[in-house]
Parts: C-alpha cells; sequence; structure tokens
C-alpha cells in the first residue's frame, strides 16, 4: 500500500504560472499573501496529511462508523487526527476573519483541501459538510445567528451537516415533508432527514444541523421549503452546549465505499420536536440550500481530484516495482515498461492535472467574483464561477470512476485483493457521481441553469478564452498541432452550444437527452485550455531558461498526451448530442 505525497511542484506551477497567484493576491490588496507564504502553508498541510490523515485512510475503510447507546462513534484514530487538523487552524483557512477565519485566498484553500482528500476522503467530508453550512449561514443567517454559531464552526470546534434529503423525497425536493410550528422564538422541527453525511459523531462539541422543512403556511412545491439551523445540543447562557436538543441518529448506511464517514438517517422531534432557527426568509430555503449545494458541489469535484491522485501514486508505484517481463538475457524488467501500462499510467497522469488545473482555476474564478470592485464586474465573474460549478462537479467526478479503475487495472488481480488497498479508491470514489446532486442533475444544471438562461452568453466568454490560449499556442515552436486540435476542440463546444440553443425549444427532450454529454465535452475541452495554457507557461520557462527542466519537459509530454488520447473525446459527445434523443425516448417502458 503507497505512501501518499502531496504533488506540490504541480499545484504550485498551476498557481503560480497559470493562474498568477502573487499578482491576484497583490491586485486584491492582499500584499501579504504570497508564493513563499502559499509554499509554506502547502508543506504543513502535506505533513499533516501525509503523516496523520493517510495511514488512517485504510483504517476508516475496515473498521468504518459505528452506531452505539451514545450515537455514532468515529473510526479508530479519526477523533485525534481531527483534533490536529483543528488546533493547527486548518479548518479556519479561508474563512471570514469577522467570524475567525484567516481569509486566505479560495484558489489556495482548494489546493489544501486537495490533501485532505486524498490522504483520507472519509475523514476529509467532515470538514466538507461543515464549510458548506458555513457558507450558507454567512449568507442567509441573522447578525444574531451568525455571531451565535458561525466562530465555533469556523474554527471547527462545532461540526456542520446538511440534512436535505428524506426517505420518499431523493432530489425532488418539491417532497420534502418536514415540519417545523413556530414557537415563541423558534420553531419546532419535526420530520426525518436520510444520507446525511457526518450526521453525528463524537469528534466535536455539538453539531450545527442545517435542515429544509415546511412551515404551517407554506406552499405546495420547491416555493414552500424554508432552512432552518437544528443544533444538536441546545445553548445555555454563556453560548456553550447544553442540553441536548430533539434530533438524534436511528441509523448508519452500510456502504460501498467511505466506511470512515458515517451516512446517517437522523429523526427530528420524535420527542415533541427539535428546536430550531429559521436561516433567511421564511419559504426561501431553496435559495439557501443552493448557496452551500454549489459550495459543495466544488468539493466533490475537489475529492474526485483527491481520490485520482492517491490511485495513480499507488498504481504508479506498483508498476515500478512489479517484474513481469523477461529479456533475453535473462533480466526481468518492471511493468512500467510495457505500453499498455505507460497508456493507463499517463492517461491517470494528463487527466488527474488537468482535473487539478481546472478545480484551481474554478477557484481562483470566485476569488475573483469576491474581490471584484464594481457590481457589473462581480456579476460578470460570478456568472463564469457558475458556469464552473457542474462541470468541476460532474466531469471530475465521472472520470475519478475511470482513474480508479485504471489503477486496479495496473495491478492486475492484485488490484482486486482489498488488501492491495487500490480497490478502496474506486469504491470511495463510486458516491461522487451521486451526492450533492447526481451527473444527471449537473448536466441539467448547466444545460438550463447555465446555459439556456443566458443564451449562451457565458459559455461565448469562455470559449472565447480558450480560443486566445489556441492563437498563443500557435505562436510557440513545436506547439501548433495543440493549437489546432485546441481550435478544434473550441470549435465543438461552440456547434454543441449552438445546437442547444436550437433544439432546446423544438425537442421536450433534447436538453435531458444531450445534458450529460455536454457537461463531459466541455469538462474534455475546459482540460484540454488547462494543459495547453501549462504546455505554453512550461515552453516560455524553458526558452527563458528558468524552472526545473525535466519538470517542464515532463509537463509538455503529459499535455501531449491529453491532446491525443483524452481531448478527442470531446468530437464523439458532440456526434452523440447531434444524434439527438428519438433513439433513447421511442421504447415504451413496457418494452424495457
Amino acid at each position: 500500500m503507497s505512501d501518499y505525497r502531496f504533488p506540490y511542484k504541480d499545484a504550485a506551477f498551476i498557481l503560480n504560472e497559470v493562474l498568477g497567484f502573487e499578482q491576484m493576491c497583490s491586485d486584491a490588496g492582499l500584499e501579504e499573501v504570497n508564493a513563499e507564504l502559499a509554499t509554506a502553508i502547502l508543506e504543513e498541510a502535506g505533513r499533516l496529511g501525509s503523516e496523520v490523515f493517510a495511514p488512517l485512510n485504510a483504517v476508516g475503510d475496515r473498521e468504518g462508523a459505528t452506531l452505539g447507546e451514545n450515537g455514532v462513534q468515529e473510526s479508530p484514530g479519526f477523533a485525534d487526527a481531527y483534533r490536529q487538523y483543528v488546533d493547527n487552524g486548518w479548518a479556519s483557512l479561508a474563512a471570514d476573519q469577522q467570524y475567525g477565519g484567516q481569509d486566505m485566498p479560495k484558489m489556495l484553500a482548494a489546493a489544501v483541501v486537495e490533501i485532505w482528500d486524498s490522504s483520507n476522503l472519509g475523514l476529509s467530508l467532515c470538514p466538507l459538510l461543515t464549510t458548506g453550512a458555513v457558507t450558507a449561514l454567512a449568507a442567509h443567517g441573522s447578525d444574531e445567528l451568525k455571531n451565535t454559531y458561525l466562530p465555533a464552526m469556523v474554527s471547527g470546534q462545532w461540526s456542520g451537516s446538511m440534512c436535505l434529503t428524506e426517505p420518499a423525497a431523493g432530489s425532488d425536493l418539491a417532497a420534502v415533508t418536514s415540519k417545523a410550528v413556530p414557537e415563541g422564538d423558534h420553531f419546532l422541527v419535526t420530520g426525518q432527514k436520510i444520507f446525511i453525511t457526518w450526521g453525528d459523531h463524537q469528534m466535536t462539541e455539538n453539531i450545527i444541523h442545517l435542515v429544509l422543512a415546511r412551515l404551517p403556511d407554506a406552499p405546495a412545491g420547491v416555493k414552500g421549503i424554508s432552512l432552518f439551523l437544528v443544533p444538536k445540543f441546545l445553548l445555555d447562557e454563556n453560548g456553550q452546549p447544553g442540553e441536548r436538543n430533539d434530533v438524534y441518529c436511528v441509523g448508519i448506511e452500510h456502504k460501498l465505499g467511505i466506511h470512515g464517514s458515517p451516512t446517517c438517517s437522523m429523526n427530528f422531534g420524535d420527542n415533541g420536536g427539535a428546536i430550531g432557527y429559521l436561516v433567511g426568509k421564511p419559504h426561501n430555503g431553496l435559495m439557501a440550500m443552493f448557496t452551500m449545494m454549489n459550495e459543495a458541489r466544488q468539493g466533490v469535484g475537489i475529492q474526485g481530484l483527491g481520490v485520482s491522485e492517491r490511485s495513480y501514486q499507488q498504481a504508479l508505484t506498483y508498476a515500478k516495482e512489479r517484474l513481469q517481463g523477461t529479456r533475453s538475457d535473462g533480466s526481468r524488467f518492471p511493468i512500467i515498461e510495457f505500453p499498455n501500462v505507460r497508456r493507463m499510467l499517463m492517461l491517470m497522469k494528463s487527466v488527474t492535472e488537468a482535473m487539478r488545473g481546472l478545480i484551481y482555476i474554478a477557484a481562483a474564478q470566485a476569488d475573483r467574483t469576491r474581490w471584484a470592485k464594481r457590481p457589473e464586474e462581480a456579476h460578470r465573474q460570478a456568472a463564469r464561477t457558475a458556469l464552473y460549478t457542474p462541470i468541476v462537479k460532474g466531469w471530475i467526478s465521472e472520470l475519478s470512476q475511470e482513474i480508479t479503475s485504471y489503477g486496479i487495472q495496473v495491478h492486475g488481480g492484485m488490484g482486486y485483493v482489498e488488501e492491495t488497498g487500490s480497490a478502496q479508491h474506486y469504491r470511495d470514489a463510486r458516491i461522487l457521481t451521486i451526492y450533492e446532486g447526481t451527473t444527471g442533475i449537473q448536466g441539467l444544471d448547466l444545460a438550463g441553469r447555465k446555459i439556456l438562461a443566458d443564451k449562451g452568453m457565458a459559455l461565448q466568454e469562455l470559449l472565447d478564452e480558450i480560443q486566445a490560449t489556441a492563437d498563443d499556442l500557435s505562436s510557440v515552436t513545436g506547439l501548433a498541432g495543440m493549437a489546432a486540435a485546441l481550435r478544434e476542440a473550441v470549435q465543438t463546444g461552440g456547434e454543441a452550444r449552438a445546437w442547444l440553443l436550437e433544439y432546446a425549444s423544438r425537442d421536450r427532450d433534447a436538453v435531458g437527452g444531450a445534458s450529460v454529454n455536454f457537461l463531459m465535452l466541455l469538462g474534455y475541452v475546459c482540460g484540454g485550455w488547462v494543459m495547453g495554457q501549462s504546455a505554453l507557461k512550461a515552453a516560455r520557462l524553458l526558452e527563458a531558461g528558468g524552472g526545473d527542466e525535466a519538470f517542464l519537459c515532463t509537463k509538455q509530454v503529459t499535455a501531449q498526451f491529453y491532446f491525443d488520447h483524452v481531448l478527442p473525446r470531446a468530437g464523439s459527445c458532440l456526434a452523440t448530442i447531434k444524434s439527438g434523443s428519438d433513439s433513447m425516448m421511442a421504447l415504451a417502458a413496457e418494452q424495457f
């Protein structure tokens, strides 16, 4: 079972060379935030990830969370690891200074989160859900709620959960039946929520649940949903956890993977009603829910990157060590010398690097939105951030299935044996395409809310930027082939955009039938953009005689592999989109 080490060189290259980290921070007035500080932060996070989190990854898989008389008991070692995470200030890295956060750029925070996700995906889900709850509460909560709950949540002293799904609702939030009845200065919440990640545990003093429920006068459908803050422990006169609230975990799921992350069924109000507090305006819970959901969706993309990187590192180590072939002189050689093993490893390496680049770019886009000085600029930047979100979540989570599967394949039969550890990454990754909105939901969100809503304007701006990168590539000796391929990819994206805008109103099934392929197409194109920018920066640094020559040459080769073997998939997606929905909708349900 391989050790984990964060890929510092690639992360630093993307942050500093592709994104211009120092210049972005300087433009935002963060003069004290520079590349040297970012390196120190990543090195410290890397130590905690590799030395503390990573050794517990297999422990969490073997000895998952359990439910007992005192609630959910987390996996052995998790509580101590989480305490070190909190004590060293990692929970507050990118949070608002007003509530005790360090207000670091989100692009740097994304790199740090990658470390937690790679080293221990099950444990890292706890702070992910807390971050989503903090974001929603900060955006929609009253000053009293924010001042009361956010400092302890930001520090990690208290954790958070998102309680959305119900047994009969699933992704259909219009079917939510949980109730909230006003009583004095609070509400009594009743109902059951399922699939609640880290809904209960013993690692923090309190757990702050954000719960979707309906008020007595709520209209039907999603417009009748409100959001409530329901603490596990009610606060005493000093603002500290006191009396137990009427909310309990009644079961945990036995899952394919992420065994170290308890997935809870939560009952609210079995003994009269769980005390909760309204977050935002009545019947406006959907907006608040999407605030935390979008935060979590970006986080799921990082999880896909993290587990893919861990799987790649393990496969690479095995391929270098496993002797399989025999030379004419009788000496044996490792399987990494076989072309097909190289193909799999290069696919894992190139796609993982494309994932990393896109995630950091999306996180930097969130920074640009936050740092925008004019409202109109903030609106434009926010539109790009919104465009990235379903691609980051959907494309990366889908590809993580492929990458972790190749991780097993490189190991051969040993990959199918649990003791090697490779299968855990594959099993852990499988949930990523499902929770926080399935790939189908991401595709519909991208096509409907992000493309059709503005008639494709935000997408066209993105395609124009990618075209500009293709033009820059054409000016560099040796990169003309990449330039031509990226131009073709931009044209592919433009044709898909035009098709969607034309057929959405003509065919009721056009959007639903094409949306996932549309999402994957844009993911492949964005990946090509990222790798094209990387190749361009590497070429210029090599020409200037600066940087790590071996790393920069490797970066160019990896980019070329992506252009040769991965980017062409965009054309297949376009062909499928253009085929329309006729064949998929032609059979009656009885014919299946």
